[in-house]
């Protein structure tokens, strides 16, 4: 399958840097042919321990058994995390020699080889072990710097396998993390339908469609993820290179990322500030979004108060929330702190312009909850099929942080979410979560 590129009723070209996306049983034994299709000349070869005893091993025979030089680089440990240390390890360890990276893994080892393949200017594959996460068709990676989850720019994949003897073999949490990444789906394309209503920014309704059916493909075949059915698994893995595409797309990663990936950004910069719980990205976004869920309806039931909102922005200590953060957060905090320097988001007189659009389209936002949101009744039932986490316990996540969670959602990016929303009308400390 080959992304196109056209130019859409939004007023903007549409394109995706990948080329080439090969998927279904035994799509790894098409990868020498397409490294001599594009005549590259070395490999190098990006796993770590558990995705080279998954795809790396297979990987390398190919290649000798196809004349294909390579060098390899496996990062060592139980656990690599997508940070300075990986990054550096990998770069060490690369062959100036080479002209092509192939990451062998999913998203730590994918946003890896990304930057690395960035760094290097060479070009990057892609042989995916798990339908885990959306950044295989994507152009930046999730990384870990200087404490602070980031969103950096990086190499797209020229080339996506995914071979789905091997995918619905990862481990079950894993195809789960899929599912909750690409359920998540409904809060950000809801999200950003109101951010291009309140904020004026760039909203493409077709590209919220090929989300959305993407996401619509993964539910109407949920009951057989559990089980590795062939066709749950791949709707799973299409669904997110089709979010990965959106978020190119787009030019941002609006179409697959709102509060709910926030929620999840938080808890991974506490786990590695404070060694606190961190659970696979896409579990974590499902609970977030189930959250988020509720959060909305409680959204549904108010009507906005204009003076209220703009006495809770006068009283609102900023050097208090930021004291607030730097306890919450640890180091991670001053990067964001930093951010808001640039940002504005606290300025009372944008937060004047903003609620007064809120008010004059307030039907138009219940609107939109209404349309892009599935009933509770029905997001609880299929985390129930599809054993995915409705309660803290399930999640792995203190109760006690819930509620500061969310506050701290607003400060990770200069994005207008849910928590936002929730700030500019004043109803913040009030959420119930």
């Amino acid at each position: 399958m080959i992304i196109k590129e056209y130019g859409c009723a939004c007023g903007r070209e549409h394109k995706s840097p990948v080329k080439k996306i090969i998927s279904g049983s035994g799509a790894i034994e098409k990868l020498p042919e397409q490294i001599k299709e594009y005549n590259f000349k070395k490999a190098f070869i990006l796993s770590d321990e558990n995705t080279y005893k998954v795809a790396g091993e297979k990987v390398l025979r190919l290649l000798e058994k196809n004349d294909i030089g390579f060098t390899s680089c496996t990062i060592k440990g139980e656990t690599v995390e997508p940070d300075e240390k990986s990054v550096g390890s990998a770069i060490m360890h690369y062959d100036s020699d080479c002209d092509v990276i192939i990451g062998v893994g999913s998203g730590v080892i994918n946003d890896i080889g990304k930057i690395v393949a960035n760094v290097t200017k060479s070009e990057y594959i892609i042989v995916a072990t798990a339908p885990s996460m959306d950044g295989y068709a994507s152009s930046t990676s999730s990384m870990s710097m200087d404490g602070l989850k980031v969103s950096l720019s990086s190499k797209c994949a020229d080339i996506i396998i995914g071979d789905t003897d091997i995918l619905k073999n990862a481990p079950l949490q894993m195809l789960k993390s899929g599912l909750g990444d690409m359920l998540a789906k409904y809060i950000s394309i809801c999200e950003w339908k109101i951010a291009a209503l309140i904020t004026g920014e760039y909203y493409c309704d077709e590209i919220a469609s090929l989300v959305k059916d993407a996401l619509k493909k993964c539910t109407d075949n949920a009951e057989g993820l559990l089980s590795r059915d062939e066709t749950a698994v791949s709707a799973v893995f299409d669904g997110l290179i089709a979010c990965g595409t959106a978020m190119a797309y787009a030019g941002v990663s609006r179409p697959a990322s709102g509060v709910e990936h926030y929620f999840s950004h938080v808890w991974d910069m506490r786990g590695a500030e404070f060694g606190t719980n961190v659970n696979l990205h896409g579990i974590q976004c499902a609970f977030s979004t189930y959250i988020a869920l509720g959060i909305y309806e409680q959204i549904k039931k108010i009507v906005p108060d204009r003076e209220k909102a703009l006495k809770y922005a006068e009283s609102f200590d900023l050097g208090l929330w930021n004291d607030d953060l730097r306890a919450f957060l640890g180091r991670s905090a001053e990067a964001m702190i930093a951010q808001e320097i640039k940002e504005g988001k606290y300025n009372k007189a944008k937060h004047k312009k903003r609620i007064d659009i809120i008010i004059n389209n307030w039907d138009e936002i219940l609107k939109i909850i209404d349309e892009e949101l599935p009933d509770i009744e029905y997001i609880t039932e299929l985390f129930k099929e599809t054993d995915l986490p409705t309660d803290y316990v399930a999640a792995g996540v203190d109760k006690n942080i819930l509620k500061m969670t969310f506050k701290a959602t607003k400060d990770i990016r200069d994005k207008y979410v849910l928590s936002r929303l929730c700030w500019d009308l004043g109803i913040i400390e009030e959420i119930e979560i």
